[in-house]
């Protein structure tokens, strides 16, 4: 029985990651984890082992962050954790017969150090950023490496840059984390509209999300139009139902109940009635016709479904305007958000002019919900991406 151990760097590469070695671990394989950086949540709601002890940084760790969210983190003891990693994967490395890497260059250097062979999933990277990819130094050297064994990459324009800059084979299967989206992709009969709403979940940034939004939904409610618009927040747990409901009374919105055991609110705003919603992510992507988000993989979830995405720009750490412009370069042009603004309420208007033109879309031209097809496929792929890289991996481990 192979023995492997999944190295990943971040919330949305441990969903990804845990997909993966759940499907590994039900073919015959044991699968260990050691998430890099946060808690590992995937992992341990699927009763995934995992490696040492986990953190969480509020910036969620390397990446889009902001100059004083890394600033943060180096003072709170991030790079002497990130060393302490390193040291756990040299020590435990014998264990295991092969890694399995989902990220970027930081799992990538812990997997080359070991100096097992190893699969990646190169999920952080893409060539649609700036039309090639430019992967950071010595990130080349590592996947040029005689153990970097297997490579899939998130879209087909990287797998074929990367294939030319690596001189190597790199495969595009899909992408994990939008298997089961697109499986359960069948939106209710009704002729009701959906609006999802997604602050993210570093709880940091999560208040300032979540307000922001808010303000957006107040203004909405001075359009009589958007009076029969069903409006879902999708919450993480982080989040708690007793502080949304502090928040939402200091605005003045009026409470109507409390759905299904606790995990669900309604609240109304004048004419707007919204769904305040926990542990319950799935559904709400699925019923929604469209998303306005200030989240990473959601975003690319939605966009992975053929649903357009209108970002709102925040103050950070993370989802601030660097990374809302990549994303943006990264999903493609169904990934709308207003910019260059001057003030809050000059973010606000914009961003409901752009609501209002998603919906005249939407509605009124046929050709629109056709090129949010195309663009999924190419973007994110098609379904059925966990079985068939964890069938070439399970194909190599066969022949090696």
């Amino acid at each position: 029985m192979p023995r492997i151990l999944v190295l990943s760097n971040g919330h949305g590469e441990d969903v990804s990651g845990c997909i993966l070695a759940r499907r590994l671990i039900s073919i015959g394989n044991k699968v260990e984890a050691l998430p890099i950086v946060g808690l590992g949540e995937a992992y341990k709601k699927e009763k995934i082992n995992i490696i040492g002890k986990t953190r969480k940084f509020n910036t969620g760790g390397l990446g889009y962050n902001s100059l004083k969210g890394r600033i943060y983190d180096l003072f709170n003891g991030q790079i002497y954790y990130f060393f302490k990693k390193i040291w756990i994967v040299f020590l435990i490395r014998k264990k295991y017969d092969y890694f399995l890497v989902v990220g970027d260059i930081v799992p990538i250097f812990f997997a080359w150090l070991s100096r097992k062979k190893y699969f990646t999933y190169l999920v952080a990277y893409s060539s649609h950023y700036e039309g090639k990819l430019n992967l950071p130094w010595p990130c080349n050297y590592f996947l040029k490496s005689p153990n970097s064994i297997r490579i899939y990459t998130r879209d087909l324009l990287t797998s074929i840059d990367l294939s030319n800059q690596l001189k190597k084979e790199v495969l595009f299967f899909g992408n994990p984390f939008i298997d089961k989206l697109l499986k359960n992709n069948i939106k209710d009969s009704n002729n009701s509209f959906h609006i999802a709403l997604l602050p993210g979940s570093r709880i940091n940034e999560l208040i300032n999300n979540f307000e922001l939004m808010l303000d957006i939904i107040q203004e909405l409610a001075n359009y009589k139009f958007f009076k029969t618009i069903k409006f879902n927040f999708a919450l993480s747990s982080d989040l708690k139902m007793e502080n949304v409901q502090n928040l939402l009374e200091m605005r003045n919105w009026q409470f109507e109940e409390i759905l299904s055991s606790n995990f669900k609110l309604l609240y109304s705003y004048k004419s707007i009635k919204v769904f305040f919603k926990w542990n319950s992510f799935d559904d709400i992507l699925t019923e929604s016709d469209f998303a306005i988000s200030m989240s990473g993989t959601a975003a690319e979830q939605v966009v992975g479904m053929s649903k357009p995405v209108l970002q709102v720009e925040g103050k950070g750490p993370q989802f601030t305007k660097v990374f809302a412009e990549a994303q943006r370069r990264l999903l493609g042009q169904h990934v709308y958000c207003f910019t260059n603004f001057s003030n809050k309420h000059e973010q606000i208007n914009g961003t409901i002019d752009l609501i209002i033109k998603i919906m005249y879309l939407m509605k009124l031209d046929n050709s629109f919900l056709k090129s949010c097809k195309e663009n999924a496929r190419n973007r994110l792929g098609n379904k059925n991406a966990t079985v068939k890289i964890t069938s070439d991996i399970e194909k190599y481990l066969i022949s090696d």
